[in-house]
């Protein structure tokens, strides 16, 4: 089957064939044709499947036919997303579908100024790609009104309510008109989903194109057994020593995060951290340098990982296990994509053995597991807190170190150090004793920060060798 069977816009097939588009993929082919009949779809579609082009294309194809009836532009498809990556993601792949339509597209969330929304509306907009919170704002504020909507789209709706977000949708749903084509695409298909989907779709065609909970056939899976506390020193080998170009490294925790990234820049892999509290502007940065291949390794949590879609990523590394087993699913979505060959290695330790056990039952695979040689178990559970700002393994060093400026000034005022000596101290005084030492903050677990100098000096060398190459 071609893209010229499926009943589109000659508009839209220009704009699929310059986009290099052949084929349309599975859930194309079946969502396609019901979405045009205006039906209300609830798809499931593991990430990577064209499920974006599968919703976007036919509802492009709609909202054209009545274009231009009524007046001022008014928001007739609504796209809501769990987060910003996700929602950008979508509203730049909208705009190149609709490359040759006279439509235009807004994406609004969160993190940045509203008043470029604001101003984007009072121009008009079609189409309105949004995360929730943003979408409350913007209706909160009277800046947008929804009466006019014809489709409505939720994206990865498992997400939005595993990150909380349904009561803020039931909130939207009452803003919107009763007679509308509503789409609900989820990954995965709990009965929270199920329940979801009975309120809001009406008769809906159910499109899958995998069984439920299923993952990537052409992603590779394993699990390699390591004590916790040497999962960081593995990981850097694991990557230098394989001269991996790409890696996509999931944490739990946000603290986890940035002290895995800062570790790893010292074992020397150019490393970045995004999550949740690192600004827009960062997170987008950190994606950009990691596509171009400024960064080798990108460390996130599963928020701000979700929706990411990033062209031949070859490595997922489950730094540790999510807690949720369906999150397992969503990460190592992140390669096989398009067809292509990926590998997701899992890092497991001791303490990790339910999550494993859960994970396994919902895909209904054993995951093969292995053991390194010389990063054998010892068997011993182990739970440690994370370390402290101070390094564990190099010299401290001024740039980066939380207590810098604090060093500084303390300098100058002992003898012997640049600038003046501390006002009214007599010459004769005795030394100050040593204050007493600091009590190292808990933050959380650490999950494997100990010191490179396990490994022999050689295979640190690589590491630095091999992280400039292209």
């Amino acid at each position: 089957m071609s893209f010229n069977e499926l009943g589109l816009s000659p508009h839209i097939l220009r704009a699929v064939k310059e986009l290099g588009y052949e084929q349309p993929t599975p859930i194309q082919q079946q969502a396609i044709p019901a979405i045009l009949a205006g039906q209300d779809v609830l798809g499931g579609a593991q990430t990577g499947t064209g499920k974006t082009a599968g919703f976007t294309l036919p509802m492009l194809h709609r909202l054209l036919a009545n274009h231009g009836r009524g007046g001022r532009r008014q928001v007739r498809a609504l796209v809501l997303t769990p987060t910003r990556e996700l929602a950008a993601q979508v509203g730049e792949s909208i705009i190149k579908y609709a490359h040759h339509l006279p439509f235009r597209t807004l994406i609004a969330y969160g993190g940045v100024s509203i008043k470029p929304n604001l101003d984007a509306i009072k121009l008009g907009v079609d189409i309105l790609v949004a995360t929730p919170g943003r979408l409350l704002d913007l209706l909160t504020q009277g800046a947008l009104t929804l009466n006019a909507l014809e489709v409505l789209v939720l994206d990865e709706a498992d997400r939005m309510l595993d990150m909380g977000f349904i009561t803020d949708i039931r909130r939207i749903m009452k803003a919107l008109p009763d007679q509308r084509q509503t789409l609900l695409f989820s990954a995965t298909f709990s009965d929270d989903i199920k329940a979801l989907a009975d309120d809001l779709l009406k008769t809906p065609t159910l499109i899958e194109v995998s069984p439920t909970n299923s993952t990537a056939e052409q992603v590779n899976q394993r699990i390699i057994k390591v004590d916790r506390e040497r999962k960081r020193e593995l990981l850097s080998h694991m990557i230098g020593r394989n001269n991996w170009q790409r890696v996509l490294v999931f944490v739990r925790t946000k603290q986890i995060a940035d002290r895995l990234a800062e570790q790893m820049v010292k074992d020397g892999l150019d490393t970045v951290a995004i999550h949740g509290d690192k600004t827009q502007g960062a997170r987008n940065r950190a994606l950009a340098d990691f596509r171009e291949g400024k960064v080798r390794v990108l460390v996130a949590t599963d928020i701000a990982a979700r929706g990411l879609d990033i062209d031949n990523l070859p490595h997922v590394i489950n730094f540790e296990l999510p807690q949720v087993a369906e999150d397992y699913i969503h990460r190592i979505g992140r390669t096989g994509r398009a067809g292509r060959g990926g590998e997701a290695i899992s890092l497991v330790s001791l303490d990790e053995q339910e999550q494993l056990k859960a994970i396994e039952a919902l895909i209904g695979l054993s995951i093969p597991s292995e053991i390194l040689e010389g990063y054998e178990p010892s068997g011993k559970p182990t739970r440690q807190t994370l370390p402290s700002n101070k390094s564990v393994q190099n010299p401290s060093r001024d740039r980066g170190h939380a207590n810098a400026k604090h060093n500084n000034k303390a300098a100058k005022g002992k003898p012997g150090a640049k600038g003046k000596p501390a006002a009214g101290k007599p010459k004769g005084d005795a030394p100050k004793k040593p204050a007493p030492a600091r009590k190292r903050e808990i933050v959380g677990e650490d999950i494997g920060f100990t010191p490179m100098r396990r490994l022999p000096k050689t295979q640190r060398d690589d590491y630095q060798d091999n992280s400039n190459e292209e």
